[in-house]
């Protein structure tokens, strides 16, 4: 080495450090101007802070409303470019020569790719567990309604159990209500055992009867007494020494044999006729009368057979004496509708054409049915007749019809009657002024003018 290499050295050396401390020096001079820039610098913390929250803010907002770049590997190893999403599973490494990162499909993961354009929110078509952001959302907005849901549920169902039975209580209650529950067939017989048990007592007796007369109005209920021989124990009422008892039976009798052919003939059979007519031919209160009265007539309504025994038995005779018998007045417009209810039905069998209802047999039996020349030799014609002069319409107008009714046997004695002409003269006179009355009122077809037909119809039938 030469003297001048030497010298140089030495100094090259030093020129270098001087260099090296001037750079270190500049750098750590603006380390601390940045520091002190920052310490001292003037700033609203508050409006930082709130402006870092946009910031934020603006940045999830962004990730919301923006699906994802994703990046779609392949076997091969791709260069990934800068904010791109990388599915799950994939192999990333940094290349040290370019500086870049890339990304391949794992080894033996068996992953497509999703080649069509996918919609904006949707999520994406591939094999792996990726979704989008709008997916993650509506997946928790669905989660927190399903929670919901889930609440009101169960809110509904402690309702339901506080409001109402389980229905294991309520089949338990129906079971013991089936034990207490009675048919009418039931009822019926408990009733009848009450009326005949000889430890009931009288009031007893009369509830049965006035309950179990409610029932008997069916048909097949009325028919049903007959099967346990209920209708026989009620019938046997009637020879009870208590009057409120055959008043009753006859209150049951009456409800029970109304348009009931079946228990009609039991009826008869079983005696029921000559027991209502032995009280009613005997002293007994009007309302025991009233009532037996009334099982009569049920009996005797469409039934020629006990029409034939009553008048075998004497009955117009009875009821004959009922209506002159002092205190029964009142009975006698309900024996006039019983008679004329019984002349018409006769009536109008006998003269159905042939091939009609009702049958042949039917017809015959009424014809064997001797009501008229019974009437007449009775004296019913007069009997009838003498019952116009009562002051009720009401009965005028029954008592007009039964007189129409009995023309036919009774004309010659209605001929003779100067009392009975006398009469229909009188009543003619009175419902011709209530008839003018009712047109001056405005009542053109009323019931005063329907009467004063009746009894001019009548008279012109006399002459």
């Amino acid at each position: 080495m030469t003297m001048a290499s030497q010298v140089l050295l030495p100094l090259r050396v030093s020129v270098l450090s001087i260099m090296l401390w001037l750079l270190a020096a500049a750098y750590i001079s603006s380390c601390l101007n940045n520091h002190v820039q920052n310490q001292f610098s003037l700033s609203n913390p508050e409006k930082s802070s709130v402006q870092e929250k946009k910031k934020e803010t603006s940045t999830e907002e962004e990730l919301d409303n923006e699906d994802l770049d994703v990046f779609y590997p392949t076997n091969q190893w791709q260069t990934l470019q800068p904010g791109q999403a990388v599915p799950a599973g994939s192999h990333v490494r940094l290349n040290l020569q370019t500086g870049e990162r890339e990304v391949k499909l794992a080894d033996g993961e068996k992953y497509q790719n999703n080649l069509k354009e996918q919609k904006k929110g949707q999520r994406l078509d591939l094999n792996t567990h990726g979704f989008t952001s709008q997916d993650l959302k509506s997946a928790l907005a669905k989660f927190k309604e399903g929670a919901g849901a889930e609440k009101e549920d169960k809110a509904r169902q402690e309702e339901v159990r506080r409001r109402f039975r389980p229905i294991e209580d309520l089949k338990k209650d129906f079971e013991a209500l089936n034990v207490v529950i009675e048919t009418d067939l039931q009822i019926m017989i408990r009733l009848i055992n009450q009326f005949n048990s000889s430890s009931t007592t009288l009031e007893e007796k009369i509830t049965a009867l006035y309950d179990l007369e409610y029932y008997v109005h069916q048909m097949d209920n009325a028919q049903d007494l007959l099967s346990f021989g209920g209708l026989q124990v009620v019938i046997n009422g009637l020879n009870s020494t208590e009057d409120l008892v055959k008043e009753y039976s006859a209150f049951v009798l009456g409800a029970a044999f109304s348009s009931n052919p079946k228990v009609q003939v039991e009826a008869i059979e079983g005696g029921a006729l000559q027991k209502l007519l032995v009280i009613l031919a005997t002293d007994h209160p009007l309302a025991v009368k009233k009532k037996v009265l009334f099982a009569l007539s049920s009996l005797l309504r469409h039934f020629p057979y006990a029409q034939q025994q009553f008048l075998k038995l004497g009955g117009l005779q009875v009821l004959r004496s009922l209506v002159h018998e002092k205190g029964m007045e009142m009975l006698a417009v309900r024996v006039v509708t019983l008679l004329y209810d019984l002349v018409t039905e006769k009536m109008l069998v006998e003269t159905v054409e042939p091939g009609q209802d009702p049958p042949p047999e039917k017809v015959q039996q009424y014809r064997q049915v001797s009501l008229m020349p019974g009437l007449r030799e009775q004296g019913w014609c007069g009997i009838v007749s003498g019952l116009l002069g009562q002051p009720d319409h009401d009965m005028r107008e029954k008592v007009l019809r039964t007189l129409g009714a009995l023309l036919a046997p009774c004309r010659d004695r209605y001929r003779q009657d100067a009392a009975l002409g006398s009469t229909l003269q009188g009543l003619r006179a009175e419902y011709q002024e209530l008839a003018a009355q009712e047109q001056r009122d405005g009542e053109e077809n009323g019931y005063f003018q329907e009467m004063l037909g009746t009894i001019d119809s009548f008279i012109r039938e006399l002459r």
